[in-house]
């Protein structure tokens, strides 16, 4: 019998073939940042000019995390179990 963990990687590695790339810590960070920087633009140009703070935090966090490595979304994205890596090793990726 198969583990659940064996089921996974077999899983990740038929989706990796088919192209696409499994949902990393880093990249789920970039797009949230994204999504935000965005989405708070929109509101100071259509709402109310007080919501470039809120760009501006993202940013002030975005450059601190680049020299104190400390993310507060990483933290949370960690308690919710989400893979740092891709699960796939080299050796599996050219198969």
């Amino acid at each position: 019998m198969m583990s659940l963990a064996r089921w996974e990687r077999i899983r990740v590695r038929e989706k990796f073939q088919k192209g696409f790339v499994a949902m990393t810590l880093e990249r789920i960070i970039r797009i949230v940042a994204g999504f935000f920087v965005l989405l708070s633009l929109s509101l100071g140009l259509l709402h109310s000019h007080w919501w470039f703070l809120f760009t501006a935090f993202v940013g002030i966090n975005l450059f601190q995390s680049g020299f104190t490595n400390f993310c507060p979304l990483e933290l949370i994205l960690k308690k919710f179990h989400i893979a740092e890596r891709c699960p796939l090793k080299e050796s599996d990726r050219a198969k």
